[in-house]
């Protein structure tokens, strides 16, 4: 394993965000809070209680999922598209670095971002409502799990997008719908039955309640569902950066 590779890598991409700090980070602590202010008072005041846990806190996990995904896959995928559209990511393929060092990297620093971003609104939403953490071991299994996964698929993203379009597509066209309907600022319990099979299918809903079980205790789906979701997600975004570097799909042209 080579580590100076790694960490040369990993330092890069942590440069990058301190030179961006107001993008990266301070600028979505400021959006989660307006939904604290707007969400927490406008339908708190009409929604006292959700299952014993006071509306304001209730949204918390949610909100905190909710940024951890779109910010993991987006760090991820600028992260390696600007060293493709820069053309830099050929020194680091010939250089004698392995693909498992070169994911470290990437993905390990785009985790890490997303990471301290989640914490950083959880620390926020304190001053915003009273929370609980009744399970800390699996709130922060389900944030590390949840971060390297989405950090993979927004590298997976990176490599296929041809353009500062494509970035932007799934993020904004499949995860951020997916996440606001996979009970973000709702239990699912709350749905008329059709639309709660309906909403059984999202993929997303599995990772909110899980994480929100973490908090509380209660979800909308059992929490080894939950689990298995976060751990299948994982596996498949594995098999493709796997894949990727096996073909060189868009690395080697």
């Amino acid at each position: 394993m080579n580590l100076h590779a790694v960490r040369a890598i990993y330092g890069a991409e942590l440069d990058r965000t301190r030179r961006t700090l107001l993008q990266s980070i301070i600028s979505p602590v400021l959006s989660t809070s307006l939904y604290f202010v707007v969400f927490g008072a406008a339908i708190g005041s009409r929604i006292n209680e959700i299952d014993g846990v006071s509306y304001g806190a209730f949204i918390v996990p949610g909100l905190i999922m909710l940024m951890l995904l779109t910010q993991s896959v987006s760090n991820a995928s600028f992260g390696i598209y600007f060293p493709r559209f820069s053309g830099t990511i050929y020194e680091v393929l010939s250089a004698p670095v392995s693909f498992l060092e070169i994911i470290l990297g990437f993905v390990g620093a785009a985790a890490t971002k997303s990471l301290l971003l989640g914490l950083l609104i959880l620390g926020t939403a304190t001053l915003f409502v009273d929370l609980q953490i009744a399970h800390p071991f699996w709130m922060l299994a389900f944030l590390v799990l949840t971060a390297i996964t989405f950090s993979l698929l927004g590298f997976i993203i990176g490599i296929w997008a041809d353009g500062f379009e494509k970035l932007q597509l799934v993020p904004l066209l499949v995860i951020t719908p997916l996440t606001f309907l996979g009970g973000t600022f709702y239990s699912v319990d709350m749905l008329p039955p059709f639309w709660q099979g309906v909403s059984l299918l999202n993929p997303v809903l599995y990772l909110v309640s899980g994480f929100r079980w973490s908090f509380y205790g209660l979800g909308d789906v059992s929490v080894g569902a939950s689990v298995l979701m976060i751990l299948a997600f994982l596996a498949v975004c594995v098999t493709l950066v796997w894949w990727i570097f096996r073909t060189g799909y868009r690395l080697k042209a």
